[in-house]
């Protein structure tokens, strides 16, 4: 199993923690980051991953820093 922390590092908004096993990828939460401008703007970057390669998502609670970027995966 490989954890890649793909967001909330360095930040309190944005939490998404990608899990691959050797059968599997998901992402647990898949938020926005909150915050100045600069910090903003790391919502229209891509994803450190292909979306399309996500299996599914574990939601840990539906506040947007966790939840916000979901509809990003599909439009990928």
């Amino acid at each position: 199993m490989k954890i890649t922390f793909c967001g909330a590092a360095q930040f309190v908004a944005g939490s998404c923690y990608l899990i691959q096993t050797g059968t599997t990828k998901f992402l647990i939460d898949c938020g926005m980051y909150q915050g100045p401008k600069e910090v903003m703007r790391m919502n229209y970057e891509p994803f450190m991953f292909d979306p399309r390669e996500i299996d599914f998502v574990l939601l840990t609670h539906a506040h947007i820093d966790h939840c916000g970027l979901i509809p990003k995966l599909h439009v990928q």
